[in-house]
């Protein structure tokens, strides 16, 4: 089979499209014919070299793919859907995604939602997984005590994870608020269901929020920038709040005036996905199939597409996603 490869740490023209050897599915597991592969941040660590994928996990890149089940272990317990050979999936995998084929554990595929395309479904796992996981499961996202809607803070509002989190949590009744690096940016989460986009380089979003909000502050924050952002999101949050942290590409310091967070009885919590086991992403995808899969089904929410490419412009995908000009996903398309 053709994947993409790594073939030395570096940048983007390290990714090669050659032969590979084709993946051998083992128990809980499926081959899957790859028509798309979502393209992410992680995928572009693990080529510099700081994001290795765990033992016994196929060195190519690529966590999250569409494609047609051809094979595999189908009877296996974790097969919570039905799902069998010729069914159209998307599923979240530990690595090996940039290939025509790809092994993922049954637990961790899902039915394409009616409506989508197979590159809209590649867009999926990956990001709502991870917001799925840190807003609503560890985050808690959900309504007062007064029974009213919470309401979310998210940053990087036109990246994959930000256009998921505006999406689905305004999808559910929440007030969201997000921040990106253009007023164009802004205006693009805004259609996408934010209350308010606040352009970051010209705006304080701590002063924003707080006037939103009447001096409250919003309950959750989802932060993939973490540095000199997480005080600013301690002085974002209300009391009771949380912010949840998945990625640090604005630095992995800070500094904290802990006062606050007893006072205020605030809660930090951080997590990656890729590591975690079947059973935890397993147990993701069921929540996503009852409680997202019916507002993808229903065009209540749609996966952002800025840009397709073809595997061996995998290299300009990863330009493209270093230059952070996109809005939404990239996404590799093996058909044709």
């Amino acid at each position: 089979m053709k994947g993409v490869a790594i073939t030395r740490f570096g940048a983007p023209e390290v990714l090669q499209l050659g032969d590979q050897p084709m993946p051998v599915p083992g128990a809980g597991e499926v081959l899957i014919r790859v028509a798309a592969s979502g393209v992410n941040r992680p995928d572009v660590s693990q080529r510099e070299g700081n994001y290795p994928p765990p033992a016994g996990i196929s060195p190519l890149p690529g966590l999250e793919v569409a494609g047609e089940i051809v094979g595999g272990d189908l009877q296996h317990a974790d097969n919570a859907f039905g799902l069998k050979a010729g069914d159209a999936v998307c599923a979240l995998v530990a690595g090996g995604g940039y290939a025509e084929y790809c092994v993922a554990p049954v637990a961790q595929c899902l039915p394409v939602p009616a409506g989508l395309s197979l590159v809209e479904a590649a867009a999926l796992p990956e990001t709502y997984f991870t917001v799925w996981s840190n807003v609503f499961d560890r985050a808690r996202l959900g309504r007062r005590e007064d029974g009213t809607p919470e309401s979310l803070l998210v940053h990087g509002g036109t990246s994959g994870i930000g256009v998921a989190a505006i999406q689905i949590a305004h999808a559910l009744g929440h007030r969201v608020f997000a921040t990106a690096g253009s007023n164009e940016k802004c205006r693009a989460t805004e259609r996408l269901g934010a209350e308010r986009g606040i352009n970051y380089r010209t705006e304080d979003f701590v002063a924003v929020v707080r006037e939103l909000t009447a001096g409250r502050g919003v309950d959750v924050v989802l932060d993939i920038v973490g540095g000199d952002y997480i005080p600013r999101d301690i002085d974002c949050l209300a009391l009771d709040g949380r912010l949840a942290l998945v990625a640090v590409l604005g630095g992995t310091e800070t500094q904290l005036d802990l006062l606050k967070v007893l006072m205020r009885r605030l809660t930090i919590s951080g997590s990656t996905l890729r590591a975690r086991s079947i059973a935890f992403k397993g147990a993701i995808a069921r929540r996503l199939r009852e409680h997202v899969w019916p507002l993808l089904a229903s065009g209540r929410i749609r996966p952002e597409i800025h840009a397709t490419f073809r595997p061996s412009d995998a290299a300009e995908a990863h330009r493209l996603m270093e230059s952070s000009r996109h809005i939404g996903k990239l996404v590799l398309d093996w058909r044709g």
